[in-house]
């Protein structure tokens, strides 16, 4: 089965994912692709402790997610893959076929620099330029803190 969800959030795994799009999604397994975590074994198991015993967490360097992204994919387990920051995730866009796949910005938060696009959506230029390869890429990109609340499409992401 494909990728269930391919979500950008700063705090990865937590109640919005957990709850939100995983009682929605039903996923057997969370993919967190980031290369501090995926060294981390520490880091690692409290990201565990906030899933049920049923629900496989994984994790992995951006490295070799794009080295095996189409076995990730064909992997038949429901999956949602997350990572921190909208830089990785193009990253791992621009390693596979992204034509018509949906990119979730879900939780990227105030800082210095960053402008407010929604509640829970701050970018920075840098954060643009990624949200824009994606977008080249053939990906379409939104934003969207839970399963039901309404898109933020990529006009209003670039302004």
């Amino acid at each position: 089965m494909p990728i269930l969800l391919y979500r950008v959030d700063e705090r990865l795994v937590h109640g919005q994912v957990v709850l939100g799009w995983g009682g929605d999604l039903r996923p057997q397994r969370y993919l967190v692709v980031d290369d501090d975590l995926a060294a981390s074994e520490w880091e690692q198991d409290l990201y565990r402790l906030s899933l049920p015993d049923d629900v496989e967490l994984e994790f992995a360097s951006l490295a070799s997610i794009r080295a095996s992204l189409s076995d990730v994919r064909s992997d038949a387990r429901r999956t949602i893959l997350l990572t921190r920051d909208a830089a990785t995730m193009s990253a791992v866009v621009e390693a596979g076929d992204f034509d018509d796949v949906e990119i979730n910005l879900g939780g990227i938060h105030h800082r210095d620099g960053r402008r407010e696009v929604a509640s829970y959506l701050f970018l920075d230029d840098d954060d643009r330029a990624a949200v824009r390869r994606m977008s080249e890429a053939g990906a379409n990109v939104s934003g969207r803190d839970l399963p039901g609340a309404p898109r933020v499409d990529l006009t209003q992401l670039l302004r």
